[in-house]
């Protein structure tokens, strides 16, 4: 697994457009996994601490138990107005629940509603950007995983 540093440091500028557009906007798209196999989507907040990028949720959330049982996900960071004036975002990874004395920590930093909040760091596995070329003739599709490093596609 790879931290969002990590991550940083392999493609500074792929992970500056997803940081931006995750910063762009206050809520995102969640994909987790039910008890059955079934995907769930939940509206989430993201933020980071220290090297990772992070999510928090509400004590006993469905996405948390999800999380839990199976800590694959998948991140779509808000797309803003439509226009693609900035590129569209997707991660994908593994959450790793933080507990302990990091958990209370993260509390006592950002006071969230609830001192029993779930606090999940976010392992990337692979980071999508797609934009729409300067001259508006192609899409621009950038993929990052950490066994091809970063990747540039061109769509007409």
């Amino acid at each position: 697994m790879t931290t969002w540093q990590e991550f940083a440091e392999q493609a500074p500028e792929l992970a500056k457009t997803a940081r931006a557009q995750l910063e762009a906007a206050k809520h995102h798209v969640l994909a987790t996994l039910r008890r059955d196999g079934s995907p769930r989507v939940s509206c989430t907040e993201v933020g980071w601490r220290g090297p990772d990028l992070t999510l928090g949720s509400m004590p006993g959330s469905r996405k948390a138990l999800d999380l839990r049982r199976d800590p694959r996900f998948a991140l779509h960071a808000n797309p803003g107005d439509g226009l693609m004036a900035s590129p569209d975002v997707k991660i994908a990874g593994q959450a790793v629940e933080v507990t302990g004395d990091e958990q209370h920590a993260w509390v006592e930093e950002v006071s969230p509603p609830s001192e029993d909040s779930h606090l999940f760091r976010l392992e990337v596995t692979e980071v999508t950007t797609t934009g729409v070329s300067d001259d508006q003739t192609h899409l621009v599709i950038q993929h990052w995983t950490p066994a091809e490093g970063a990747r540039t596609f061109k769509r007409r």
